[in-house]
């Protein structure tokens, strides 16, 4: 067993991990990877549950490569404010090899995601939105923070008042360096939004970067399009229906 946790608080919690997990009903994903919500001491945790890795890639989590539960607290330390606090990781293994992986982090009480405004035509304030998720990518840029999955569901988004709170979260793919214009502009292009929402955030970010409006436009939404039509692709392949 690895664990590492960012207050003694939480030692007993996490060694106790499974136990928590399995007697938590508040299941709020489950897919490929499970999350949960637990209550601990009157504060509200998240804990993700990530899928048993085959053994090619528990030989790979065990001796070459950090684990996704492993990045997910790093990186949440790294990113600081941008997403929910984290509380710790566990790592669990069996014949010498990982095999269970825990991440617990605070629980951000979100009121929706990306999402609806991107897929919501009347959505409530989808322009102020939009231009305020632009300020908050533009922060992240500016402090060398890559999010390789900024995808609909992976922003969080807290109204307060009038203006609107952002976290990050899924974030054990990262990349943390000083980003070109071009990177910048790629960033935003998982976010399968209509062009016509990439251009209200990508004028907002053109603004406050200082950079050429047209020029930042036409390249969003060109990264954009080139994204959904890899993904469309697949699809097809797949015989899967597909949304342009």
């Amino acid at each position: 067993m690895n664990l590492k946790f960012s207050n003694h608080i939480y030692e007993e919690f996490m060694k106790n991990i499974k136990r928590h997990f399995k007697n938590s009903n508040s299941s709020i994903h489950k897919a490929r990877n499970e999350i949960k919500i637990v209550c601990h001491k009157n504060e509200e945790l998240v804990i993700k549950s990530f899928k048993i890795p085959h053994i090619i890639n528990k030989i790979v989590y065990t001796f070459f490569k950090d684990s996704k539960a492993k990045k997910s607290y790093q990186n949440s330390l790294k990113v600081g404010q941008f997403a929910p606090k984290p509380v710790g990781y566990i790592e669990f293994r069996k014949f010498g090899l990982i095999c269970e992986t825990y991440f617990v982090s605070s629980l951000f009480k979100y009121e929706f995601t990306i999402r609806e405004p991107l897929t919501n035509s009347s959505f409530k304030d989808k322009q102020n939105i939009f231009e305020q998720f632009a300020m908050f990518v533009y922060s992240l840029h500016q402090n060398n923070i890559l999010h390789l999955d900024l995808s609909p569901g992976n922003v969080l988004i807290q109204k307060e008042q009038d203006r609107y709170i952002f976290k990050i979260v899924d974030i054990n793919r990262m990349r943390f360096k000083t980003l070109s214009l071009d990177d910048r502009l790629k960033n935003f292009d998982k976010l399968w939004a209509k062009d016509e929402d990439m251009t209200t955030m990508i004028k907002s970010y053109a603004k406050i970067s200082k950079q050429n409006e047209s020029y930042c436009i036409d390249k969003a939404i060109y990264y954009s399009q080139k994204n959904k039509d890899f993904k469309n692709f697949k699809k097809r392949l797949k015989g899967i229906k597909v949304v342009d």
